[in-house]
């Protein structure tokens, strides 16, 4: 497959100290890949210098093969890269279906407002939210703005697509249907995928491939179910009392 994303010895710095430091990383058209780290790894900076709400210090980000470098989030999102965020922020007063609309309208390859509303009812069902459509945004509950956030992301007609923490907030009854949603999204739009998320079982459920941080470097990359039960990643998420996968340690393997 060829390569979409390519980041290349990325560092980003503030005050002194690293939040992502000399990160690589490579990801192919239709790939999903998954993103770990405690909290402060740097997983969201490092979502941020991808979108372009922050540059890189140093290194390389491009798409296609083209450099990223000074282009700012809207040229960006018209590239085809689009995300999501820890914390939903829809346009509260705005209703749902004026929230995907926004997407649609200033996203990636969109010419009329016609085939932006036929995008807006298309993703609203897909989400399982038409049905709210002229609902304020500020009235849905946390599982159904973070199904509307997901709505709105896919309207900009992304190739690549981030999601920060998705499952976060929601209990255990909501993760069940997020991941079947994203799964679908997946395999039935053919997008690659950066999946930020601390719930293990999303992870191993989501993606093949599995990227660790900690204090802003790659701990760890490769099958998901081996860096799960690498001891390096032991560690950092329990003190090296018990492997993540629930096995007898394995030795880490580092794969840039």
């Amino acid at each position: 497959m060829d390569e979409l994303l390519e980041l290349d010895g990325v560092s980003k710095s503030f005050g002194g100290v690293d939040a992502v430091s000399d990160f690589s990383l490579a990801v192919s058209e239709g790939e999903v890949v998954g993103l770990m780290g405690p909290n402060g790894a740097g997983k969201t900076t490092l979502f941020n210098l991808i979108s372009g709400a922050l540059d890189a210090d140093k290194g390389k980000v491009a798409f296609d093969g083209s450099s990223l470098r000074g282009l700012g989030p809207h040229s960006r999102v018209a590239l085809g890269i689009s995300r999501t965020f820890q914390i939903s922020r829809p346009f509260p007063q705005m209703t749902v279906g004026e929230n995907v609309m926004a997407g649609a309208l200033f996203g990636r390859g969109r010419s009329s407002q016609g085939e932006a509303s036929a995008a807006v009812r298309e993703l609203l069902g897909f989400v399982s939210l038409l049905e709210k459509r002229d609902r304020p945004a500020g009235s849905l509950t946390l599982a159904e703005q973070r199904r509307l956030e997901l709505a709105r992301a896919l309207a900009t007609a992304p190739r690549l697509l981030m999601l920060d923490e998705v499952m976060a907030g929601l209990g255990p009854a909501e993760r069940g249907p997020m991941v079947d949603l994203i799964r679908r999204v997946g395999s039935e739009r053919g997008l690659a995928m950066i999946i930020s998320e601390h719930v293990v079982d999303a992870v191993t459920s989501l993606c093949r491939r599995l990227v660790v941080m900690d204090r802003g470097a790659k701990l760890a990359e490769g099958e998901t179910g081996e860096v799960l039960r690498s001891r390096a990643v032991a560690e950092v998420y329990l003190g090296g009392a018990y492997p993540i996968g629930g096995r007898p340690p394995a030795p880490l393997e580092s794969r840039a």
